[in-house]
């Protein structure tokens, strides 16, 4: 008699932007990959789409059982406390209910997390064992959903994102284009960023690595000073430099913070950038957008 091995299945909970993109990889790789999200009309078709709400448990019926990996990746819609609790607390805890209560067990349950959980201001570098203390509701969120997967019983992988950026993420690059960017005076501050495709390519050889710690930070090769990333969109631009001005406290929620992050653990493990530094991937994206305008 023949047996067939089932092809592995992953869901995609909270599939946007970055959960579409390491579908999309998985799918290549053999997987059979769902895309949960509340309209997943839209899914490309390497991802069979499943009308589900996070926060809403009796939704989630629709998740298939088995499923052997998991990778959270869904975002707050808006920048509030409210918002932040319902996609990193309330919608981890009910996908972890919706898996419990089917006796689920999947291999691993990848989280995107954030390094917003990191309020260093000093400029130093952080690591997967740098002390987490967020003084804003945004970090303070997404460390309980960190825990909540963590104490979970399914093997947990966190992994931790930087800014990011990409194709439909170019706010830093319209504002330097159009003069908006401003510069602030004073000490530099340091940023840290990573692509987008990089955070799905991350997600993707993490989920499948043999053995993987819990912990992880995704951020591209080199932190940088939040002056010269804009110093330099502006050359590969052609347009002026942000203009100089007097440094302002953060937004309220946003508290300002300045660190170095660090890759090393990620590029021990055997994970190759695509974009190993702001330079790589905003110079993609404004030749991308220099050929829809037909500037070249």
């Amino acid at each position: 008699m023949r047996y067939h091995r089932r092809v592995p299945r992953v869901l995609i909970a909270g599939c946007g932007d970055v959960g579409t993109t390491l579908g999309v990889l998985l799918a290549a790789d053999g997987h059979e990959v769902f895309g949960l999200r509340r309209r997943p009309g839209g899914l490309p078709a390497p991802i069979r789409p499943l009308a589900g709400d996070l926060t809403d448990a009796a939704s989630l019926t629709v998740i298939p059982d088995p499923v052997d990996l998991v990778a959270y990746t869904a975002a707050a819609d808006r920048f509030d406390d409210e918002a932040y609790r319902r996609a990193y607390v309330d919608g981890v805890a009910n996908l972890l209910g919706t898996l419990h209560a089917r006796g689920a067990r999947p291999r691993r349950l990848l989280f995107t997390s954030s390094t917003a959980i990191y309020a260093q201001t000093d400029g130093g570098w952080v690591d997967e064992s740098s002390p987490t203390r967020p003084t804003s509701f945004s970090g303070r969120r997404v460390l309980e959903g960190e825990r909540l997967v963590l104490a979970s019983g399914v093997r947990a992988i966190v992994l931790r994102l930087a800014g990011i950026y990409g194709p439909g993420r170019t706010r830093v690059v319209d504002r330097v284009r159009s003069g908006a960017a401003t510069c602030p005076d004073g000490p530099p501050r340091w940023t840290n960023r990573i692509h987008r495709d990089d955070c799905a390519g991350a997600a993707r050889h993490l989920l499948t690595v043999e053995e993987p710690d819990p912990l992880w930070l995704g951020v591209d090769h080199e932190p940088a000073e939040e002056c010269a990333v804009l110093d330099w969109l502006a050359a590969r631009l052609g347009v002026p430099p942000p203009r100089r001005v007097p440094r302002e406290p953060g937004a309220a929620g946003r508290p300002e913070t300045s660190k170095r992050c660090s890759n090393r653990k990620l590029l021990a493990s055997g994970y190759a950038f695509r974009y190993p530094t702001f330079r790589d991937g905003y110079a993609a994206l404004v030749d991308e957008d220099r050929r829809h305008r037909g500037e070249c």
